[in-house]
């Protein structure tokens, strides 16, 4: 069984839980997710599922998109609910002053991610030097934010839907706003609605499919391997091809041979592998072997 499976994560738990509670719905397959959700969002998270799973790098680093409610005048530990609140402001702003500072955070910013983050410091997760009491120097990265706009404002919590890169922290964003109003915020709730070409309306409840027995049922849910990666070149291997790229050799290829990543399928329409182009030598090279037969 190989697919991408699109749950709908409640709040409340981890994506490690989702994942565990997946990998009791379908027994004896590898199962991955493609970039965590934090306990408290809610939304989009998209599952590997089987062979799937070795292309989970190149869903992870496609744009996200979020709806976020934002609480001003309260500051966090975590920067959203979940965290211990550490100053209280009053609320002192309109829906057009607020609006007036949102184009501040479009483009490519650098974000310094919360201290309570699953980012690697010294091989430790930075969310656990945190809680061990040890000071966490978090180092600010390069983010690209396309859309940050609000769509709600009903004192003292705003509604903004954001679209942005890989490894963009909504909470910073929250937290950095806050400080430039002057009064500090924090995330009340955050849904994810977007991963790359998938969105939510795609997805499924945990509880509806653990009531699922069937595999071939089970197999009707999932989204075929190569949907995740939109606008890839296709290359269409005869059989002799195909084992050449499963013993890792590479193929001949026409003149569409480009130093881009393709998706090779064989002729009954199964994604193989994922090639790179080699276009000095005319050929592609398979980067990632999927096949199992």
């Amino acid at each position: 069984m190989n697919g991408w499976l699109l749950i709908d994560k409640p709040s409340g738990v981890s994506s490690h839980d989702v994942v565990h509670r997946a990998r009791g719905i379908i027994p004896g397959c590898r199962i991955g997710h493609t970039g965590t959700l934090d306990p408290l969002a809610t939304g989009l998270l998209v599952l590997g599922i089987g062979n799937t799973t070795r292309l989970s790098e190149y869903l992870i680093s496609q744009p996200k998109q979020y709806t976020a409610v934002v609480r001003l005048g309260v500051t966090t530990t975590t920067f959203d609910a979940d965290g211990d609140i550490m100053s209280e402001e009053d609320v002192k702003i309109d829906a057009a002053d607020i609006e007036s500072m949102l184009p501040n955070f479009i483009g490519c910013i650098e974000q310094v991610p919360p201290i309570y983050s699953a980012i690697k410091i010294g091989g430790e997760r930075a969310y656990k030097l945190a809680r061990s009491g040890k000071n966490v120097k978090m180092s600010p990265r390069s983010v690209r934010i396309d859309k940050f706009v609000m769509v709600d404002y009903c004192e003292p919590d705003i509604t903004l839907e954001i679209s942005c890169s890989s490894g963009t922290y909504v909470r910073s964003l929250a937290h950095d706003l806050g400080a430039s109003i002057g009064c500090g915020a924090h995330v009340l709730c955050l849904r994810r609605d977007v991963v790359g070409p998938f969105s939510l309306h795609q997805s499924y409840q945990l509880e509806d499919i653990e009531q699922m027995n069937d595999s071939c049922e089970l197999s009707s849910l999932l989204l075929p391997s190569g949907d995740a990666m939109v606008g890839w070149q296709t290359v269409c291997l005869g059989a002799d091809d195909v084992q050449k790229i499963r013993h890792g050799n590479s193929i001949k290829g026409d003149n569409s041979v480009s130093e881009n990543l393709a998706l090779a399928y064989d002729v009954e329409g199964e994604l193989i592998a994922v090639l790179e182009g080699q276009p000095e030598f005319g050929c592609w090279q398979p980067r990632k072997v999927l096949m199992t037969k």
